[in-house]
């Protein structure tokens, strides 16, 4: 009789895991699928985009059907020197747009048009690594630079110079973590 009664609870336990297990799968499908071709969680490593982005906030990066266009904080994964991992950063030009940058003055200009740069976090100094001052930026690829000017290895840099757009990750929308810095990410332009 308590063989008879053990094989009726395991049964019925098994059918509670069987219904939860068909509850839960299809969400955990649904969230692969929007983080595998709408947008994904990603992490800020780094100070390069102070004071718009701080090291280790989390941002939801937009992918599906995102072209670049200047002013949009991207996500690019195109390895270069000892950095591996995703790379954050301004778009300052697109293909086809030439960019001039007056490190005495502090300037970024495209296509003739100096930027506003209110978002940088403080006036522009160039540094040893960053030597592209004048630059016609190729059709599908793209010229990006960090809000924190002084310490950004971005395309001033020939290493990484202009930046083909297969490389892009997608847009960062949003900051989600820590939940003080939650809130959209401005695109400047």
């Amino acid at each position: 009789m308590e063989e008879r009664q053990e094989t009726k609870q395991d049964q019925s336990l098994g059918r509670e895991l069987y219904g939860w297990l068909q509850a839960i799968a299809p969400v955990i499908v649904g969230i692969v699928l929007v983080f595998t071709f709408l947008g994904r969680l990603t992490p800020v490593d780094g100070s390069s985009m102070e004071p718009t982005l701080w090291n280790g906030d989390m941002m939801v990066v937009r992918s599906l059907g995102y072209t670049p266009r200047q002013g949009d904080v991207v996500v690019l994964t195109k390895e270069f020197e000892n950095i591996t991992g995703p790379i954050v950063k301004r778009v300052i030009a697109v293909g086809g747009q030439t960019v001039q940058i007056d490190y005495e003055e502090g300037t970024v200009t495209v296509d003739g048009q100096e930027l506003p740069q209110d978002y940088i976090l403080e006036p522009m100094e160039q540094q040893m690594w960053q030597t592209i001052d004048t630059i016609t930026v190729p059709e599908g690829e793209i010229f990006v630079m960090g809000d924190n000017r002084n310490v950004s290895n971005d395309s001033r840099n020939p290493d990484l110079g202009t930046v083909d757009v297969r490389y892009v990750l997608g847009k960062a929308e949003l900051v989600i973590f820590p939940f003080t810095d939650m809130g959209l990410i401005p695109s400047e332009g």
